[in-house]
């Protein structure tokens, strides 16, 4: 499995108890749907490996309380922590309306209602308090907010993507 065919979890935070049992970070706003998780991928050097899951539950807000096979003792939960868990992107949920993944909506072509055609989206940057489209307007880059309210439409059959954002946005980045 390579990592650009997977989705990123969430990383191991912390060790929970002397039984190898450990802390998972997860990044998600619905931690529920990763409770029912068989197995996920653990980066390890340049590689993913495989680890299977004997039982997991909640902890607190965010974090997932998980007991891998063979992972038994204190120094094999050590050599876990902070690695990184992914699963396949085809274990995602489907998601209807105008829901989606940063993965999914890569190369969707992005439309203004009032400009119109902006360009095509390139990526999501999400290290900023506010997540943004990034769109390659003619070699130029537009950074759109992802906002709810700015979202029109999500339309995965035509790959585009129709935004209603403030007067004057767009104009910023293209001259």
């Amino acid at each position: 499995m390579r990592k650009n065919e997977c989705f990123y979890v969430g990383t191991i935070v912390n060790k929970f108890s002397f039984k190898g049992e450990l802390l998972v970070k997860l990044d998600t706003d619905e931690p529920e749907l990763f409770l029912e998780m068989e197995s996920v991928f653990i980066e390890i050097g340049k590689n993913l490996v495989p680890f299977f899951i004997e039982r997991s539950q909640l902890h607190k807000s965010l974090l997932l309380r998980v007991k891998f096979e063979d992972v038994d003792d204190e120094p094999m939960a050590d050599s876990l922590m902070k690695r990184e868990l992914y699963m396949p992107l085809s274990a995602l949920p489907e998601l209807e309306g105008n829901k989606f993944y940063y993965h999914e909506i890569k190369g969707f072509e992005m439309i203004d209602t009032e400009y119109g055609s902006v360009g095509t989206i390139t990526g999501v940057n999400d290290t900023t308090s506010q997540a943004l489209f990034e769109v390659d307007h003619d070699g130029d880059e537009v950074l759109i907010p992802i906002h709810d309210e700015f979202i029109v439409k999500v339309d995965r059959e035509n790959k585009t993507i129709t935004v209603n954002t403030p007067e004057g946005l767009i104009e910023l980045y293209i001259s």
